[in-house]
């Protein structure tokens, strides 16, 4: 079950808040640091084959609060690029599939958060800092036209803190959604 706005009780948000399971798609390769941090803050999580992202969450059945389990993957999800390398190769060779994706998600009214893991983003974008050929000029003018075109909300972030990042953009959301 897809869920679009529900109204519960603070009470009630924070036991479902505690069932909440990270999905994590099948694709997502490479990302130990992150599932390391759910295993160590006691987050449930499992693979699941996403239509786009990364991570998206969802609900399981919670005896008297809900009737069925509530998936929120084609609501919002992050999308993790591991470097600037590979946001610039999505952007660059691998646009077309990329795009796909996101324009599959904003057709579908999802909410994309695109997660690139570096601390220094625009900083190390605008000082070539990033070992490929695209043009820093026009690296941030393909970013910038895709955070416009998809409604991206673009974060960069020290890998340390992907998977608070992942686990409280999905916390406040549900809080936002079930309030």
């Amino acid at each position: 079950m897809m869920i679009t706005e529900c109204k519960f009780s603070y009470d009630q948000i924070k036991k479902l808040s505690k069932e909440m399971v990270i999905l994590i798609d099948t694709k997502e390769k490479a990302n130990d640091h992150i599932t390391d941090y759910f295993d160590k803050k006691g987050i449930a999580y499992k693979r699941q084959a996403l239509e786009f992202g990364d991570y998206s969450f969802m609900i399981p059945q919670v005896e008297g609060l809900t009737s069925n389990e509530l998936y929120f993957h084609k609501e919002i999800v992050v999308e993790r690029k591991n470097s600037l390398e590979e946001l610039s190769g999505n952007l660059g060779k691998n646009r077309d599939r990329f795009e796909k994706e996101f324009l599959k998600a904003r057709n579908n009214g999802c909410s994309i958060h695109l997660m690139v893991e570096n601390p220094q983003g625009y900083n190390d974008i605008m000082r070539h800092n990033y070992n490929t050929d695209f043009k820093p000029v026009a690296y941030m003018a393909s970013l910038k036209s895709f955070e416009q075109r998809y409604d991206l909300k673009v974060q960069f972030i020290d890998k340390q803190y992907s998977g608070y990042n992942i686990y409280s953009t999905f916390y406040y959301y549900m809080r936002k959604m079930l309030h």
